[in-house]
């Protein structure tokens, strides 16, 4: 090999003195696939092209490490020359070279993840946020298997899978790099073949070099839901069960109730995406429903060779005589073994459901079946066959498989996951308002102040007719008919694969309580709400209200009060299975009042919601609150670790009853992997419980609550100053961020802003957030907490020596020891200001035409980003970052160096595009700069 590369590779991976001897197999795997990677740009693009990786790689190493100001400015000229000399084919290359190592070293670290914790559990140690652990916690505090089981038994566990917009990579990319992830764990297992696997890694990078990064097209919701489903075979059809076997190791002698739901929002989601409608619901829950039946008639193939018992060798029970002798099932070499023909017959009436319901034929020839009606029967039969087993001494053959599948088809059914719906509640309204005028009871229904509205919408619901039937003939406009063709596809699914397939309907941007009575009525227009309002009304789909904004998240409460006291709705929910869930929403709340307000504003409703529902359960004892929390990946979208998250939930918030969204890239990054998924599936059933269980069931100390509340009026204070204060602002984010570019890429099915505009208000949160992970100042997930704190010390953070006596300091201080939100809330800003980079930022912001404008905005970004530092310092005690997550911290010191190299090639790209060159290779190498960053980052979207 040429010494050049030997020189690259040496960088690309790291010298055994920078980290512990624990990390050694780590930076081994990172050498390893450094030096492939090197080896196929050498091969593939010659010398000159792995010299010019070399050159950039080794100038932006020196700008990472400069010592000072002038020593980075020498750098930046030189690395600014040397980027300038790259043509646009180079520029690309290099782009590429860099990209793939950040995909490379994240699948070096997942698999040093794996395989410390199989070292950590060979050795009996428990790890904090893993299932052993919390049941070594559980324990310890006094209860036991049976108090798990029980708790179980009445929880609700799910995770949803969304469409947004923020996973970059294609799904050619991730199943080359799940070959690689695989390869690298039978590497690890087999140490002696290391040649033979070295070859296979070396084809798969070169596969991955010849493998477009990006899409040639935009993605559909087709895609989306094709993508969504992808995740099922190796994760969640596989692993799922085996977490709940898992629970029963832990509860020996219980048997764990089904708790732990899979949930979707790909093809039933139309909140401002015009291609989603009643055709991709339906979609959705079909492509669903044959990936169910499809993983269900495969385990029953395999099932039938296993269980190929005789009755020359075993008995048998009555029960499953009869289902051998229903199958007729005529081959001769089975005529002996009663279980055998039963799966044969079991297989012919699953492969009749799956004709039947979707159309698609099962792989296998069989017999004429009657499709079974619904999962249940299914379940039933699997149930004699395991009874049979265990009375006949065959009791250790039920874990080989036959556990596993019944686990299957109690989780999945035959409808797989949960499609919700989602829509603005703007969009009901105008349907809404189209129904009652043309049934001549409101001609202007939008103008109506909110009590006529809710007693117009209330006498709709009490009368026995639709309104369509009121008023037959009327030309709906489009939108009408199409609102309602969504909740009567719901109807349709419902009753064609269970009552799960569609069980929620969200309205986003719930404002008061007609936004939810007008879901009520779009459902009983298309036979979702039967029967008589006051006496046996009952409704299929949960209305659940999105409270999004800051303003929303403050009346919350108020809405769910008032709507529940309206006559006939309590009882109507208890009636329809007395859940009421309520989804919070991290994005727009963070957007609109900055990270700690809403964070704080989150848990002031959260707080007020139990408070309220506990109310609430003197009347209808049944009535079960359920939160669900619409996280993303980035902190300022409530992302960071889901178990810290959840432990630091308000108490009696949780009780077993939480749903949350998994969002973008992070999809790949927690479910890719069968084994990761697992351990990300065990985190959020570990937090539920002891959030559940061990959770404090007292409030916060009322000085806690009363510094929150002036840190939260100071923080939103100084971030809405500087985002919707400051002119030209908008401006300036659209300059210093590649938010343009993203809107270019081929990552979703919705727009990126909700209006043709530039105003901050109109745009998504999810581009918001990833535009400012792209440049590095990461501003959502840390501006304003260094000026909220300055305000309630009342003193200037640079003096710190003076601060750490001060009684307000040692209250903070206080607060962070002792209360779980606040801590996560600051670990989670820890973690974005490690990341955060503003040397980078300015390169963009060198982007920025306006001096004036460019100035104000760094200037403010600066001094807060200073303020915050300091005072997380002095709350904290610590004097670097993450001093609590030393594994992170070598991560970001390690990786970002090789991050960098991204930055500056696309900061420059976009100068040239801004400049006129708008060459098809120019947009292309921002864009895989834009999927590099977002790799190496993990948490962007």
């Amino acid at each position: 090999m040429a010494k050049s590369t030997s020189k690259l590779t040496s960088r690309l991976g790291f010298s055994a003195t920078q980290s512990a001897d624990k990390d050694t197999p780590l930076h081994n795997d990172v050498r390893l696939l450094g030096r492939m990677l090197g080896d196929v740009i050498r091969e593939q693009e010659g010398s000159a092209a792995f010299e010019a990786v070399e050159a950039v790689r080794r100038l932006s190493v020196a700008y990472r490490r400069s010592a000072n100001d002038a020593e980075r400015k020498t750098h930046t000229l030189a690395l600014d020359k040397q980027l300038k000399k790259l043509s646009g084919d180079q520029s690309v290359m290099v782009i590429r070279a860099f990209t793939f190592f950040s995909h490379l070293a994240n699948l070096a670290e997942d698999q040093h993840h794996l395989r410390r914790r199989a070292v950590h559990e060979r050795a009996g140690h428990v790890q904090a946020a893993s299932l052993a652990g919390s049941f070594e916690r559980i324990r310890a505090a006094g209860f036991n298997g049976a108090d798990v089981a029980r708790t179980l038994a009445k929880s609700h566990v799910s995770a949803v899978l969304t469409a947004h917009p923020t996973e970059v990579q294609r799904k050619s990319i991730l199943d080359a790099e799940r070959a690689i992830a695989e390869l690298l764990s039978q590497r690890d297992a087999a140490p002696t073949d290391c040649k033979k696997f070295d070859s296979a890694l070396h084809a798969r990078i070169t596969q991955l070099w010849h493998t477009r990064l990006l899409r040639d097209n935009k993605l559909t919701v087709a895609d989306e839901i094709n993508n969504a489903l992808s995740y099922y075979p190796r994760t969640f059809l596989a692993q799922i069960p085996k977490l709940y076997a898992e629970l029963e190791q832990h509860c020996p002698g219980e048997h764990i109730a089904p708790f732990f739901r899979m949930g979707h929002w790909t093809g039933g989601d139309r909140d401002g995406n015009p291609n989603v409608g009643a055709a991709t619901l339906t979609d959705a829950v079909a492509k669903q429903s044959t990936m169910a039946l499809q993983h269900l008639l495969a385990e029953l193939h395999e099932l039938g060779a296993e269980l190929s018992m005789s009755l020359t060798r075993v008995g048998v029970s009555d029960a499953v005589r009869a289902l051998a002798k229903s199958a007729n099932d005529a081959n001769s070499h089975r005529a002996d073994e009663p279980y055998r023909q039963a799966i044969v017959g079991m297989y012919a009436r699953v492969a009749a459901s799956l004709r039947a319901l979707t159309g698609a034929a099962a792989e296998r020839q069989v017999l004429p079946a009657t499709p079974y009606n619904n999962a249940q029967e299914l379940l039933v039969d699997l149930g004699h066959i395991r009874a049979s087993l265990i009375a006949n001494n065959g009791q250790h053959l039920i874990d080989l498989r036959l556990g596993a599948l019944i686990r299957a088809v109690e989780v999945f059914g035959f409808h797989l996951a949960t499609v919700d719906l989602r829509q603005n509640s703007t969009e009901h309204e105008t349907a809404v308002a189209e129904l009652l005028a043309a049934a001549g009871l409101c001609a202007n229904y939008s103008a109506l102040p909110e009590v006529q509205k809710r007693s117009i919408l209330l006498s709709t619901l009490q009368d026995p007719r639709t309104l369509r039937i009121a008023h037959p003939i009327a030309p709906y406009s489009a939108h009408t008919l199409s609102e309602l063709a969504v909740f009567e596809a719901a109807r349709l699914a419902r009753e064609q694969f269970g009552t799960n397939a569609v069980r929620h309907a969200i309205i986003s941007h719930t404002e008061d309580v007609s936004d939810l009575l007008e879901v009520l009525v779009l459902q009983k227009e298309a036979g979702l709400l039967t029967g008589q309002w006051g006496a046996d009304a009952q409704v299929a789909l949960i209305v659940v209200p999105l409270f999004d904004t800051i303003e929303d998240l403050q009346q919350a409460p108020l809405i769910m009060q008032e709507y529940l006291a309206l006559p006939g709705v309590l009882a109507m929910v208890e009636r329809s299975g007395a859940e009421q869930e309520i989804m919070l929403g991290y994005s727009d709340s963070n957007k609109d009042g900055g990270i700690f307000t809403s964070n704080w504003e989150l848990y002031r409703a959260e707080v007020a919601l139990v408070a309220l529902f506990e109310k609430t359960q003197k009347l209808a004892p049944q009535l079960t609150l359920r939160l669900f929390h619409g996280r993303g990946g980035t902190v300022g979208r409530g992302g960071g670790p889901s178990f810290d998250a959840i432990l630091a939930q308000p108490p009696g918030t949780v009780r077993g009853q939480i749903r949350l969204t998994e969002q973008g890239e992070v999809i790949a990054s927690k479910y890719g992997h069968p084994e990761i998924g697992r351990r990300n599936l065990e985190t959020l059933v570990a937090a539920t419980l002891e959030a559940t269980l061990l959770g404090s069931s007292k409030p916060a100390p009322k000085a806690f609550l009363k510094a929150a509340a002036a840190l939260s009026a100071s923080s939103r204070s100084a971030y809405r100053s500087l985002v919707y204060g400051t002119p030209g602002f908008a401006d300036y984010f659209f300059a210093a961020t590649p938010i343009r570019e993203i809107a270019q890429l081929n990552i979703g099915s919705r727009p990126a802003s909700r209006k043709a505009s530039q105003r901050i208000e109109d745009l998504r949160a999810i581009p918001w957030s990833f535009g400012w992970g792209q440049s590095r100042a990461m501003l959502p997930g840390w501006y304003g907490i260094g000026s909220a704190v300055e305000a309630f010390l009342d003193e200037n953070l640079s003096e710190i020596a003076k601060l750490s006596s001060n009684p307000l300091t040692l209250l903070l201080q206080k607060m962070h020891k002792q209360w779980p939100f606040f801590k996560t809330l600051l670990s989670n800003v820890d973690m974005v200001m490690a990341k955060s980079d503003l040397q980078i930022a300015k390169r963009y912001a060198a982007l920025v035409p306006q001096a004036k404008v460019r100035k104000q905005v760094l200037a403010a970004i600066d001094a807060e980003w200073t303020k915050t530092e300091q005072a997380l310092f002095l709350i904290t005690g610590n004097s670097t970052r993450l001093e609590g997550n030393a594994s992170l911290r070598r991560s970001i010191e390690h990786r970002f160096p090789y991050i960098d190299p991204l930055h500056h090639l696309q900061a420059e790209l976009i100068r040239r595009l801004r400049a006129g060159d708008n060459s098809e290779r120019v947009q292309r190498g921002i864009h895989i700069a834009i999927n590099g960053i977002a790799a190496g980052l993990r948490n962007t979207g």
